[in-house]
C-alpha cells in the first residue's frame, strides 16, 4: 500500500468531515421540522440570534482553515493546531444530540474521521525523508 504525505492525508481527512457535515445538513432539508425551524428561527425553544449564527461561522470555519493549513503548516505548527482545531470541532459536533438515526450515522462516521485526524496528527513524522 502507498503511503500517503502527512499534510495531504490530514487535508484530505478535514474535507472529507466537512463533505459529510454539508451532506448531513443539506439532507436535513427534507424534514419538515427542520424547514419549520428555519422558518420561525428557532431551535428548541431557543431563537437563533445573530450571535449564535457567527459562533456557528466561526466553528465551521475552522474545519474550512484546516483544509488549507493542513497543506500549509508545518509540523511543528500544524500539529498543535490540528489537536485544537479537533478537540474544537469534536465538541461540537458532541454539542447537539443526533435527532434520527441518518445523523447518527452521520455523526460515527464524522468521529471515525475526526480519531483519524487525531491519530495522524499524534504519529506525524519530525522528518520528512527526501526521496532516494
Amino acid at each position: 500500500m502507498e503511503t500517503i504525505d502527512t499534510k495531504a492525508k490530514l487535508s484530505a481527512l478535514w474535507l472529507f468531515i466537512l463533505l459529510n457535515i454539508i451532506f448531513r445538513d443539506i439532507h436535513q432539508y427534507a424534514l419538515k421540522s427542520h424547514l419549520e425551524m428555519l422558518l420561525t428561527g428557532t431551535y428548541n425553544g431557543t431563537v437563533i440570534t445573530d450571535t449564535i449564527m457567527l459562533i456557528g461561522g466561526f466553528l465551521v470555519e475552522v474545519l474550512i482553515a484546516m483544509v488549507l493549513f493542513s497543506l500549509l503548516l508545518d509540523r511543528r505548527i500544524g500539529r498543535p493546531v490540528t489537536f485544537f482545531a479537533a478537540l474544537t470541532t469534536t465538541g461540537t459536533l458532541l454539542s447537539t444530540p443526533p435527532s434520527d438515526p441518518d445523523d447518527v450515522f452521520f455523526l460515527i462516521i464524522e468521529l471515525a474521521a475526526m480519531s483519524s485526524i487525531l491519530w495522524t496528527a499524534w504519529t506525524w513524522p519530525d522528518h520528512v525523508r527526501s526521496p532516494a
